[in-house]
């Protein structure tokens, strides 16, 4: 048995790029950071990783229009290794996560990445994209009633 399975959530480094292909099949890429953190002799230690993400069709065209720079995204995917020769003749690697789904994290607050006004949604799409909003009223201060509980 064999499983080539990805799930990475983190924040796009740059803004998606999109192309359509010669066969007219649409492709966005964009790179995501994410960070690892640990403890080593009592002192925090972070390191970030950056991975390129390819995605096509109707993937590729929801993300050119919601994401920017910044945007939290989950993406689930597989990864594939391409290979080539440069100008020179030295043979060159590139693994790339080529993604399956896509989830959008929180609006932005923050206006660089807020979504532009060109990319708004035709009438239905907009149930189709997933938007987490962040819920301002659970502070954690609310004192909860017993009778509430489920259980």
């Amino acid at each position: 048995m064999n499983l080539n399975k990805v799930m990475l959530i983190g924040r796009l480094t740059r803004d998606p790029e999109s192309r359509t292909t010669p066969s007219g099949q649409t492709v966005c890429n964009f790179s995501i950071a994410t960070n690892r953190i640990w403890n080593q002799n009592n002192q925090k230690q972070e390191k970030t990783e950056f991975h390129n993400i390819v995605l096509w069709q109707r993937l590729a065209e929801i993300a050119s229009q919601y994401l920017k720079k910044g945007s939290i995204v989950l993406v689930e995917g597989r990864l594939q290794t391409r290979s080539w020769q440069d100008s020179v003749g030295n043979k060159k690697y590139k693994t790339e996560i080529i993604a399956e789904s896509l989830q959008l994290g929180p609006k932005s607050s923050n206006p660089a990445v807020a979504r532009p006004a060109s990319a708004k949604a035709t009438a239905g799409e907009e149930d189709n994209i997933p938007i987490i909003e962040e819920n301002p009223s659970t502070n954690g201060d609310e004192e909860i009633d017993v009778k509430d509980i489920p259980f």
